[in-house]
């Protein structure tokens, strides 16, 4: 699979590369607090991170005061395994490189399916932040070598926690957590209930 810059124009309509803010910090942090396990670990909220100034400043200045959560997403992956959006930009500032396989929401079929063959995938060097627009579709950062990833995520307080209502029907069957909707691919290995809608190949970018 071609891995493309994020410096290259086919990176605009997914996001952008996030200027002005010193990430230094929030690395150091996130290397030195958040493990680096042989799968793929998430956690929302992790309050050495928030205390940082980075934090800090991408609350004021990326998400215009609203309250944040800030996270990461650590491990070892090379699969698509699945999409999923959010109703507001997520930032990704990576502690070591990582790799992104990126699609666009506008994609996704009347009955909510959508094939992976659109999809493009873009290197994010250690040190970089980028904000991925809320009409991207994303999911687990890959590996951009054997060492691992170690991957900032930065969202809406309360994005990924468990949801307190029932859905279903139309859109509301993707909902699986707080602002988060999810299309699985039947090789994903995703817990029972998650809609499967990705049809075509689960990625490999070591493909």
């Amino acid at each position: 699979m071609e891995i493309k810059k994020i410096t290259d124009a086919a990176f605009r309509k997914y996001g952008r590369v996030v200027q002005g803010i010193d990430f230094g910090e929030l690395i150091e942090a996130i290397k030195r607090e958040t493990p680096l396990p042989d799968g793929v670990a998430y956690e929302p909220s992790i309050e050495a991170l928030e205390a940082t100034q980075s934090a800090k400043e991408l609350q004021k200045r990326t998400y215009g005061e609203l309250p944040i959560e800030v996270g990461y997403c650590n491990g070892h992956n090379y699969k698509l395994n699945a999409v999923e959006y959010h109703r507001s930009s997520e930032i990704n500032v990576a502690a070591t490189d990582a790799v992104l396989i990126l699609g666009m929401q506008q994609d996704i079929t009347d009955d909510f399916t959508y094939d992976t063959a659109k999809m493009e995938a873009f290197l994010v060097p250690a040190g970089t932040a980028v904000e991925i627009y809320a009409t991207t579709l994303h999911y687990a950062p890959c590996s951009a070598d054997e060492s691992g990833f170690k991957v900032g995520i930065v969202l809406p307080k309360g994005t990924n926690y468990p949801l307190t209502q029932s859905h279903e029907g139309w859109e509301d069957s993707l909902i699986t957590a707080q602002n988060k909707w999810l299309i699985g691919h039947a090789e994903g290995g995703l817990d029972a209930g998650a809609h499967i809608g990705l049809i075509g190949k689960n990625l490999d970018i070591r493909e």
